[in-house]
């Protein structure tokens, strides 16, 4: 598939932005409805979002590091590679959306949570990647490698982006069903 590289950019600033606000909403909310859960097994909106916390400390340093090191000319489109472009679309929410397994290392569930700080990370990481977003716009998102958090796999920058993104998205709307 081939992607305008500054309409998906754009369209993932909005993304993340609407993350960011709703997390700033969350603040007023109790830290006992933050951390309620509809089942053992199933995740707090505190959990949702210190589970986002761990892949973006991952993510935002990988993201940063490889547009730092880039030379690339800009390029107006972007080829997604099959399994970035795969990844990428698997994480969006939709209708009857099967539940995957994480790492352990990524599993917060039944971790001592802070609100305060979870919130404050996750607001944090989040403008920072906004960060990222204003800079990938004069990157090559095409040619640029990055690393996952699957061990041998990369992506191209753009299906890294966009992974991300939907990922957040994924258990934002995961934490908003947590609430109710």
């Amino acid at each position: 598939m081939v992607y305008n590289s500054s309409e998906v950019i754009k369209d993932l600033i909005l993304m993340t932005t609407s993350h960011i606000n709703y997390a700033k909403k969350l603040v007023e909310v109790s830290g006992e409805k933050l951390q309620h859960k509809q089942s053992s097994k199933s995740w707090s909106v505190l959990e949702c979002l210190e589970h986002l916390n761990r892949y973006a400390f991952f993510y935002n340093i990988e993201i940063n590091k490889k547009m730092i090191a880039s030379s690339l000319p800009f390029s107006e489109t972007f080829k997604s590679g099959f399994l970035g472009n795969k990844f990428a679309n698997d994480m969006l929410p939709k209708e009857g959306m099967t539940t995957m397994n994480t790492f352990k290392s990524k599993n917060p569930n039944n971790s001592k949570l802070n609100k305060e700080k979870v919130l404050l990370d996750f607001i944090a990481l989040q403008e920072e990647l906004l960060d990222l977003l204003e800079v990938a716009k004069n990157k090559n998102v095409d040619k640029i490698k990055t690393k996952t958090t699957l061990p041998l796999v990369k992506f191209k920058l753009g299906d890294t982006l966009r992974f991300v993104i939907h990922h957040n998205e994924r258990h934002i709307v995961q934490a908003k069903k947590a609430l109710i």
